[in-house]
């Protein structure tokens, strides 16, 4: 894989397949399943239809350009605050293309989209597992937030509190 200077640029709907191949392979890489037909269809239409829910960039490497990664992020909402906050769900590369300055390229594209959004901040969640994320992360300066405990409610549970 080459690793000429990396170049990020945001995903649009014609980059729907691109960005869901590039899901595959983070799945693949976390050893969780993929998305399945109906998730792929809502994960297109939640980032490409008429009112996305998220939003992509793309890494691209080589030429002519071969994508190599992708960030997904959408914004919430600080009260205490009063601004946005820029939510980091995805960042990934392919392994063949690390040490590229990709995930850097990523990073630092998004910071610069959380800046012209007026977002006070950037979060994001890493698995525990994942050593060579926590570097980066630790890396770039971001600390881990050790008074927050991130929970979930899905599944059975989110319907029961749904109709109860």
């Amino acid at each position: 894989m080459t690793t000429a200077a990396p170049g990020v640029r945001a995903a649009g709907p014609a980059d729907a397949d691109t960005v869901l191949a590039l899901v595959d392979a983070l799945a693949d890489y976390e050893k969780l399943p993929r998305p399945d037909a109906a998730a792929r269809a809502r994960l297109r239409e939640d980032g490409f239809g008429d009112a996305p829910r998220f939003h992509a960039l793309i890494a691209e490497a080589g030429d002519p350009p071969v994508p190599v990664g992708y960030a997904l992020y959408f914004e919430t909402y600080s009260s205490f605050l009063a601004r946005p906050t820029l939510y980091l769900e995805d960042l990934f590369v392919v392994p063949a293309a690390r040490r590229g300055g990709h995930g850097i390229a990523l990073f630092r594209a998004l910071a610069r989209v959380a800046r012209s959004r007026g977002c006070a901040r950037m979060e994001w969640s890493v698995l525990k597992w994942n050593r060579l994320a926590i570097d980066f992360y630790d890396h770039l300066g971001a600390a881990p937030l050790a008074e927050w405990q991130p929970y979930r409610l899905e599944g059975d549970a989110l319907e029961q509190v749904a109709a109860g």
